[in-house]
């Protein structure tokens, strides 16, 4: 891959569009995301602890944007390194922490409420009406199923970006190439991952197609930013050898963003189980330990809360040292398309963040309240889906002319501002029911339930 087409600046859908002087693309990609209602939403949308009442806890939207501060943090880092190298221009080094800075914004704008145990629901809710086989679910073909029974957040995310916001159906935000390349961290749909199989290099299952990223309806526009941003491109091909699609290797700079993100939730979600009462300050700082290189700065007496906080953002720094070193020596393989795992887990820092996990795995998500409210939240989530699914259903009967649905379904659109005017399919009729209910806060998706929901 090539510098010079990873950090295209043209817009999607907007071959008319010229750059500013004094305002870089990237920077209005930034203001495109952090003014949209999606983004705004991800303010009561949750991190790790659902509807939980204290205000220093996490949610989604601080945490997009610690997120890219310490995105910004690597870009700066590794363009400055490239720079050193000969591989770009001084000013290329901005573009860089640009894009990752854009990437890292908009990295969770399409998670669901509840955070990932809204996707679970999500997509079990789909497994269980697929197999009864009715309404316009009937109609859903084997290549598009797979993206629903595994909704996935990133493909959501990808989708709101260049699709429905903004400019709907014509380009979405109208991102940078560059920033939609650095922000797709799963270059696949989910009918070519499920039939790709293991795709290993040097024994490791390449990250880029762990998860799917791309909705079907959107692999033809991935595709064409693909081939702008010069993204090796792989066939998959069925058991007659006939031609089931492609995956994409990764943009180099999604693997920052993916640092970016593992850097805030390994280390915050320690600082929130402190404040939540789940972890003691001692094991916090212990575990934040092993992330700290160096410090030579003498701090005062400290309360425990703020001597966890000084270890957070100690770690932060040591990690962010650590994963733009894993950078710099993988830098071979990452620009071939050929590097198979995450920078946190090649760092120099890896084992702590193997230890950080395991204690959030078996203490922090195991928690007894965020284990009850998660409870709550996929039967919230079930009872939407079944309380909008009739409407959709009466949508298809009458060729998706709103004024001939029942007075009811034609109350709940008006009352719910339900977006109806692009649907087409039943394809369509699916995705703007996962749209509207993935783009649900958690307290709306509380409110709606409680409207619509079964008595």
């Amino acid at each position: 891959m090539e510098w010079s087409k990873l950090l295209k600046l043209n817009r999607l859908n907007d071959t008319d569009y010229i750059q500013q002087k004094h305002r870089p693309a990237y920077a209005q990609d930034i203001d495109r995301i952090l003014f949209s209602p999606p983004f705004r939403r991800l303010a009561n949308k949750t991190q790790v602890h659902p509807l939980y009442d204290n205000d220093h806890i996490h949610h989604r939207l601080i945490h997009s944007l610690e997120v890219a501060s310490v995105g910004r943090s690597l870009g700066i880092e590794v363009g400055a390194w490239l720079e050193e190298r000969g591989e770009i221009q001084a000013d290329q080094v901005e573009v860089i922490a640009g894009l990752v800075q854009t990437a890292c914004m908009a990295h969770d704008i399409g998670n669901p409420p509840f955070g990932h145990s809204g996707e679970t629901a999500i997509a079990s809710w789909f497994r269980t009406k697929f197999a009864d086989q009715r309404g316009l679910l009937a109609d859903i073909d084997d290549r598009q199923r797979p993206e629903f029974e595994e909704f996935e957040g990133n493909a959501q995310g990808f989708r709101i970006l260049a699709r429905t916001e903004m400019y709907r159906d014509d380009g979405g935000m109208r991102l940078t190439l560059g920033s939609l390349g650095a922000f797709t961290k799963y270059p696949v749909s989910a009918f070519v991952k499920a039939h790709s199989g293991d795709i290993l290099i040097d024994e490791h299952p390449y990250i880029g197609v762990k998860k799917y990223g791309v909705f079907e309806n959107d692999v033809a526009v991935f595709s064409a930013i693909a081939g702008e941003l010069g993204l090796p491109s792989h066939e998959v091909r069925g058991s007659k050898l006939e031609l089931l699609g492609h995956w994409w290797a990764r943009h180099p700079l999604a693997y920052l963003m993916e640092a970016a993100d593992d850097i805030c939730y390994n280390v915050m979600d320690l600082e929130d189980a402190y404040l939540s009462g789940d972890l003691e300050a001692d094991f916090v700082i212990e575990l934040l330990e092993g992330l700290i290189s160096s410090s030579n700065k003498a701090y005062p007496e400290q309360s425990k809360a703020e001597t966890v906080s000084r270890h957070r953002a100690l770690a932060i720094r040591g990690a962010i040292k650590s994963c733009v070193e894993a950078f710099k020596e993988n830098y071979k393989a990452i620009m071939a398309g050929s590097f198979p795992i995450s920078l946190v887990d090649a760092a120099s820092v890896k084992d702590s963040f193997k230890e950080i996990k395991s204690v959030a795995k078996n203490r922090i998500f195991e928690a007894r309240r965020k284990t009850e409210l998660e409870v709550y939240g996929r039967n919230i989530v079930y009872k939407v889906l079944d309380g909008l699914l009739p409407l959709f259903d009466d949508l298809g009967r009458v060729d998706w002319n709103t004024d001939r649905v029942s007075d009811y379904h034609r109350n709940v659109i008006r009352a719910l501002r339900i977006p109806t005017a692009s649907l087409k399919t039943p394809y369509d009729a699916v995705h703007g029911l996962t749209d509207f209910v993935s783009g649900m806060t958690d307290r709306y998706a509380v409110k709606v339930a409680d409207m619509i929901g079964a008595r």
